[in-house]
């Protein structure tokens, strides 16, 4: 059966997709000796045994490009209190690590330093689909730690705190 694809507006899509609550991440690799890094909210589980998951990057976008050329990545979840972290990483064409000392933590590519959880990938797959790349990873190794996530929602920053939870209070 084929379909014929439907004209839905581009804005109309983001705006409906926004209402779907994600968390943040950043994707780590490093290509050449060269390190490099994209914020990410698309990011999808899909097979504990084996253990796979997914990334979509936008067509074209320099991340993409690296991961792929050195075929493995990490993914860094994002504590709540790493929304500068996710924003500068989210900025085009800009050194994200330009200041930064890279980290490795025992990981094979430079992770984000107190993430929630870094999870060591190698490319398994890469499917072009619309204006995205999607790449699948084997997840070969993982870490994580206790604390509140950063969330992703219509747009904005948000926090993910478990119904029944105390909000965390920082206190300095």
């Amino acid at each position: 059966m084929t379909m014929t694809p439907l004209a839905v507006d581009a804005s109309a899509m983001r705006r409906t997709m926004g209402r779907f609550a994600t968390g943040v991440a950043v994707v780590t690799t490093e290509s050449d000796g060269v390190p490099h890094g994209m914020t990410i909210n698309s990011l999808t589980s899909v097979s504990l045994e084996p253990a796979l998951l997914l990334v979509c990057f936008n067509r074209g976008a320099r991340s993409a490009d690296a991961v792929v050329a050195a075929g493995r990545f990490a993914v860094n979840i994002l504590s709540s209190r790493q929304q500068t972290i996710a924003l500068r990483f989210a900025q085009r064409g800009e050194d994200h690590f330009a200041g930064l000392g890279l980290e490795y933590d025992g990981h094979r590519v430079p992770v984000v330093p107190h993430a929630l959880a870094h999870l060591d990938c190698d490319v398994e797959r890469v499917v072009e689909a619309g204006d995205h790349t999607v790449v699948f990873g084997a997840v070969r190794d993982l870490c994580s730690r206790e604390g509140g996530a950063l969330g992703f929602f219509r747009g904005n920053f948000s926090s993910i705190v478990p119904h029944g939870s105390e909000p965390e209070h920082w206190f300095f």
